[in-house]
């Protein structure tokens, strides 16, 4: 599907991946719209790109739904790209050294990495159900998720990412399956260490570490090269209901 003169919505877009493919998506010719919890933030993005920006915590279905009628409104029609880039990323153990149980984490984390994204997934699938295809293939529209390389080896402390993140990844056949009568593709990204803002706190020593078990090339991903790939997976009509690795061959070790 082409990007020019196109809609695209991103959540978590005020930063990090989210921020990138906002910009990648502008420069190759889309309206963006720029969601994320920060209005400030998301503001200051989409003046950038010459966006619109929209208040919305994902987990909260009606503030999703608002915003995708407010992107409508502003845009002149709902979104035919939707990258799910909004996320949390948590560490705690299963059974911490003292004792307590960190079950308020993991249902917060679950909340917001795979039900926020269930809940754009659905609210942008509905939208672009009404649209009219856009080619003899009958294409409404794409849906990006973002998972994680720990969905498939989650560190210790990364149950309950790995669990949320895994659950993005699983559902991305079923939806793909479902959506594809009304011409809409979905498909997830799982990044591998990036820099993002929740890398950036890293202790030199740490960053070192881990970027010397990255196989090639030996160094974190930069956010533009995960949104390198929506623009790939948005252009080719054929991706969809799989998951990508985008990680440089690495494999986490167990902590």
């Amino acid at each position: 599907m082409q990007i020019a003169d196109e809609i695209a919505l991103v959540t978590g877009g005020a930063s990090g991946l989210g921020a990138a493919t906002a910009r990648r998506l502008a420069a190759a010719g889309a309206r963006v719209a720029v969601i994320d919890r920060s209005a400030d933030a998301a503001a200051e993005v989409a003046d950038e790109i010459g966006g619109v920006a929209h208040a919305a915590d994902v987990t909260d279905e009606a503030a999703v739904d608002a915003a995708f009628a407010a992107v409508t409104t502003a845009l002149g029609r709902a979104p035919r790209i939707v990258a799910n880039c909004a996320g949390i990323g948590t560490a705690a153990r299963i059974l911490p050294r003292d004792g307590t149980l960190p079950i308020d984490s993991f249902r917060r984390t679950v909340e917001v990495n795979l039900i926020g994204t269930y809940i754009v997934l659905s609210i942008a699938a509905r939208a672009m159900a009404a649209l009219d295809p856009v080619d003899q293939d009958g294409a409404r529209g794409v849906i990006i998720n973002t998972a994680s390389v720990a969905w498939q080896d989650g560190q210790i402390g990364q149950a309950a990412y790995a669990a949320s993140k895994g659950g993005v990844a699983s559902l991305t056949l079923p939806a793909a399956r479902e959506l594809a009568r009304f011409g809409i593709r979905v498909m997830t990204v799982a990044p591998g260490l990036f820099e993002t803002p929740m890398a950036s706190g890293l202790p030199p020593e740490a960053r070192a570490a881990l970027e010397a078990g990255l196989p090639f090339p030996s160094r974190m991903g930069r956010p533009d090269e995960f949104a390198m790939l929506v623009q790939s997976i948005v252009e080719n009509p054929l991706l969809n209901g799989e998951v990508i690795r985008l990680d440089s061959a690495v494999r986490l070790a167990p902590k």
